[in-house]
């Protein structure tokens, strides 16, 4: 059984894998015009039925069988994978400016007027400002203030525009001249600024508008040639390199009462504070992909600093995999629940508790116990959770997260009293081919 799994699950992940890439390149070229819309659609709608079957399929093996529907957890997480969709995305007005360092006292460029966006560009802006987004794991923010949200200057610039775009380009204008009063320090680079007013975006299965605000920083060479006469001469010119976007970030229309929800993304991270913090003034959005990633880390803490030192490395591996099959098979985290199913020492859970007491406030999770689980974050943690015993004489076990009874079952540990040494017992039926 657990062999099939693992070829299932392999399978499975495989596929959505290459899904997942057709779907990305579908994008890409609608975008960039190698498609028409009926192409298009055609390709999509059927890309969208093979998801739906996989879908089905890891549904009805969880009502089947437990056992099987945990070794295809990795399958089932990348499937779920909550994502943004920019299909249908739309740059309804384009401003345009350019933003000087403030130090050494470079100028700010305020354009009179918006730019309008030709068939031979917009393909490729939208594919320069989007692409980053795509390909990047979905942290969300939201717009922050200490005292009052109408005292953060992007909130309300957001909100105003939101609530009149038509008046996206001065609205734009003050934008801009925000952000160069951030670009106080030496490092900061000169750029240009880009304000977009975006409709048909989709996310959480909503359909909004959005803002997008992106700067672009560093310039590449690249030859043009030219003919003269008989002879065909190279010209050098300096521009932006479209193949990555240096900061940006999306401002959705959803959730404005907690701030927005807001997607970024920064290239070039000379100065980490400089976009998030002072630009934008954000924070983490506190949804359930944030407690979950928060919780999962609270409890790699918790099996580094109790467990481990209370039972041994092995325990302390056996734990953490057993906490993330909880949060895959699961869609709902119950704290009391969780304890019963994950500690199979007793004495652990009072531990468990006072820890919480201890560090949850550094977590974020001081106050939960009860919320629904984000298939993104457990997909995410799994990658960086570490499932290695590794040993003082340059020996590493590694520990199976996808089939954890095997590591129950065949792993033991014990002292050798005539080497003084202690030792991992492995029992297996035969080596397997790599």
């Amino acid at each position: 059984m657990a062999e099939m799994g693992i070829m299932i699950s392999k399978f499975l992940n495989i596929s959505i894998s290459l899904l997942f890439k057709v779907q990305s390149q579908l994008e890409i070229s609608f975008n960039l015009k190698y498609i028409n819309e009926n192409q298009f659609n055609k390709i999509n709608e059927e890309s969208r039925e093979i998801e739906r079957m996989l879908g089905a399929f890891i549904r009805k093996v969880k009502r089947t069988n437990v056992n099987l529907f945990v070794l295809l957890t990795s399958a089932t997480l990348n499937l779920k994978k909550k994502m943004i969709n920019l299909f249908n995305t739309h740059i309804e007005t384009l401003a345009i400016h350019r933003v000087g360092n403030k130090s050494r006292n470079e100028a700010i460029f305020l354009s009179e007027q918006t730019f309008n966006l030709n068939d031979e560009i917009a393909p490729l802006v939208k594919e320069y400002f989007f692409k980053p987004f795509r390909e990047k794991e979905e942290n969300y923010y939201q717009f922050a203030h200490e005292v009052d949200l109408d005292y953060n200057d992007m909130y309300k610039f957001a909100s105003e525009i939101f609530d009149n775009p038509t008046n996206l380009h001065s609205i734009s204008k003050k934008i801009t001249e925000h952000l160069y009063e951030q670009s106080s320090h030496p490092h900061i680079k000169n750029g240009e600024v880009y304000v977009a007013y975006l409709t048909n975006l989709s996310i959480d299965n909503n359909v909004v508008d959005a803002i997008g605000i992106f700067k672009s920083e560093l310039q590449a060479d690249f030859l043009q040639f030219e003919e003269n006469g008989s002879n065909l001469e190279m010209i050098l010119q300096h521009g932006i390199n479209l193949s990555k976007l240096d900061k940006g970030c999306l401002i959705f229309n959803y959730k404005k009462e907690e701030g927005y929800k807001i997607l970024t993304v920064d290239s070039n991270r000379y100065d980490a504070r400089y976009w998030l913090e002072h630009f934008l003034s954000v924070d983490a959005f506190e949804d359930e992909n944030f407690i979950t990633k928060k919780y999962i880390k609270f409890c790699q803490g918790f099996a580094k600093d109790v467990v481990l030192p209370a039972e041994d490395k092995k325990e302390e591996v056996m734990f953490m995999n057993r906490s993330v099959n909880y949060f895959a098979k699961n869609d709902q985290f119950d704290e009391t629940n969780f304890l019963n199913e994950v500690l199979d020492n007793p004495d652990l859970i009072p531990e468990f508790k006072n820890y919480k007491i201890d560090k949850g406030e550094k977590y974020s999770i001081e106050d939960v116990t009860s919320f629904p689980i984000a298939n993104a974050a457990v997909s995410d943690a799994r990658k960086s959770i570490k499932n290695v015993i590794s040993l003082d004489t340059n020996i590493q076990i590694k520990m199976d997260f996808i089939n954890p009874e095997s590591a129950e079952k065949y792993v033991e540990k014990g002292w050798d009293e005539e080497k003084q040494m202690y030792y991992y017992l492995v029992y297996f039926n035969k080596e397997q081919k790599s």
